[in-house]
């Protein structure tokens, strides 16, 4: 395939480069090894510092992160008892979200995530929006911060900011819940402001004339003519046509049976195809008495349309679900995160637009992701530790401290149950 040779040689390289700095124990105050995983660590942290003096806005904002991830957390607990309830009820045939290597936020490995620039970014960038909003809510209530750094096992697969664990156990109460929030709530304001911006710059898009052929009707005169797509009708008959409404007055005057040649334009090759036009068939217009040639054409301005109607509720969520393409409609939003063919048969208002578009759509769909599975119940998860120190706050009160970690730990128990009956039970019912 084409991506694994560079991925060998990344690998090798990676390899060498690492045994080289462990067998000659280079750098030993910043790099240290937990088997094939490099961790490289700095104790320049003074950068944290920067944001000591916005004390009060870092704390409504954290004391904001906290009430958001609590409600995400009921929200999620919610829909995931739903989620097994209907699984138990239904058993499901299993589907592509349940193969393994769709269960992995890994770039190229997983189905739905493509190896490309604008992902690789967004996966690197929403690391350190999330460790960074650990280490700046950190110094703000006056724990000390010891290092921070990333961890590399050939690229970039995490990030860290290393508290100081005598000033994190004395810290209690809302201000441990702001510093464990605050990942969570970096990530979520991130990713609602990238997609705010993406559906602005979405509103700029104009749809395009040309007739683009994206499918032909088996059985019918394109099919048997074995006519190129996804390709762009150029001339009928020697006659230059621009439109849909230009191609559609030629057939006007045809009638089936008839014959054209058809000029379609196939990634810059002039195709010429004969067609022995058909009648229409009964579900598309019995009352239709021209040739039909039996091609589906791009419906640019219906795209348009739907990019115009992202700006509300119900299109943030098309665009969550956006690369997996389960909802029947929700295909023409596949041009936002995947660079395709697609993108050309629409008109933008500068250069770069589409790069532009897939680095603020993974940027904003990673960062909404990666929140909203760290504001889960679950230990080792900020939302599990958030959890933690709200029942430490509530039950000490009442002397019931001491049942704590039992209570976490089986919800935690149950939130991972939860999370695995959806994905491994379609399997089991159907074995």
């Amino acid at each position: 395939m084409d991506w694994l040779f560079p991925v060998v040689v990344a690998i090798a390289v990676y390899a060498i480069f690492a045994f080289v700095i462990w067998r000659n124990g280079l750098f030993p105050e910043n790099i240290s090894f937990y088997g094939p995983i490099m961790m490289i660590r700095t104790e320049k942290v003074r950068f944290f510092d920067r944001f000591t003096p916005f004390r009060a806005f870092f704390r409504v904002y954290g004391t904001i992160g906290v009430l958001m991830v609590v409600f995400i957390s009921a929200l999620m607990m919610y829909l995931l008892v739903k989620t097994t309830e209907i699984t138990l009820l239904t058993r499901p045939e299993p589907t592509d979200f349940q193969k393994p290597q769709n269960l992995l936020l890994i770039p190229g490995v997983n189905e739905f995530i493509p190896s490309s620039f604008a992902v690789w970014t967004a996966l690197v960038l929403t690391i350190a929006i999330h460790e960074f909003g650990h280490g700046i809510l950190c110094r703000i209530e006056g724990i000390a911060v010891k290092s921070t750094g990333v961890l590399l096992a050939v690229i970039p697969i995490g990030a860290f900011v290393e508290p100081d664990e005598e000033d994190l156990d004395k810290t209690h109460g809302m201000p441990k819940m702001r510093m464990f929030g605050a990942g969570i709530t970096n990530n979520l304001t991130i990713g609602i402001a990238c997609f705010i911006a993406l559906v602005l710059l979405l509103g700029m898009v104009a749809p395009s004339p040309a007739p683009v052929i994206t499918g032909v009707y088996q059985d019918y005169p394109a099919y048997d003519a074995d006519l190129v797509f996804p390709s762009v009708i150029t001339m009928i008959n020697g006659e230059p046509v621009a439109s849909r409404e230009e191609v559609t007055a030629l057939l006007s005057g045809t009638r089936p049976g008839d014959s054209l040649v058809l000029t379609v334009d196939k990634d810059g090759t002039l195709v010429d195809r004969t067609l022995i036009l058909s009648e229409w068939p009964d579900e598309l217009g019995t009352e239709m008495t021209s040739g039909f040639m039996g091609v589906m054409y791009y419906d640019s301005e219906r795209v348009v349309s739907v990019f115009h109607n992202l700006a509300s509720p119900e299109g943030m969520l098309y665009l969550l679900i956006a690369p997996l393409n389960i909802v029947p409609g929700a295909d023409f939003l596949r041009v936002i995160p995947y660079d395709s063919v697609e993108n050309t048969y629409l008109h933008v208002p500068f250069d770069g637009f589409w790069p532009l578009i897939h680095l603020l759509f993974w940027v904003g769909w990673i960062n909404i992701m990666v929140g909203i599975f760290n504001a889960l119940p679950m230990l080792p998860l900020d939302g599990g530790h958030i959890l933690r120190e709200g029942l430490n706050r509530v039950l000490e009160k009442y002397g019931f401290g001491g049942y704590v970690d039992r209570i976490v730990v089986s919800v935690s128990w149950a939130v991972l149950f939860m999370l695995m009956a959806p994905i491994l039970l379609p399997y089991l019912f159907h074995l």
